[in-house]
């Protein structure tokens, strides 16, 4: 009975999310060998990218979250972005161009609410964000497949 709630709960963990990601993106970037093919492909039918519900935040849908993409172009280096921005880290404050915040604000509101209630709230949405994206990957590589004519 452990065994079976210990392979949920590693099933669940956010390092094992980072790393299905990490692995379908590392996968989908050595399929694709000519990206530029996947300028003006549309990603997919929305029957191919259905979310799980278990990941899907309350305030998204996951169709609507595939579409705002475009392309699958546009999919392939935003998923590579987002790859590269987990395993290097990401750019802080003036740094990254254009993500000005104001930090008196956020540092504010978050010093009134819990820490844990935050954790957990954050912890949660980035499971489902990668959940989504990983997702996302996998479409991407079999879409791209289709297009160049391999079914394996």
């Amino acid at each position: 009975m452990t065994q079976i709630s210990d392979s949920y709960n590693q099933k669940k963990s956010l390092f094992n999310a980072m790393n299905r990601f990490i692995g379908a993106v590392n996968n989908m970037d050595q399929t694709v060998m000519v990206p530029n093919l996947l300028r003006d492909v549309p990603l997919g039918d929305s029957e191919e990218l259905k979310v799980p519900e278990a990941s899907t935040a309350p305030s998204t849908n996951g169709s609507v979250y595939f579409q705002q993409a475009g392309d699958m172009y546009t999919s392939y280096i935003l998923l590579k972005s987002i790859r590269n921005d987990i395993e290097w880290g990401v750019l802080q404050g003036d740094e990254r161009p254009g993500e000005k915040v104001e930090l008196k604000e956020v540092k504010q509101a978050e010093a009134e609410d819990d820490l844990e209630k935050q954790f957990h709230f954050h912890l949660n949405g980035l499971h489902g964000v990668l959940s989504k994206l990983t997702l996302k990957a996998n479409t991407l590589t079999n879409r791209y497949k289709e297009e160049i004519g391999c079914r394996n």
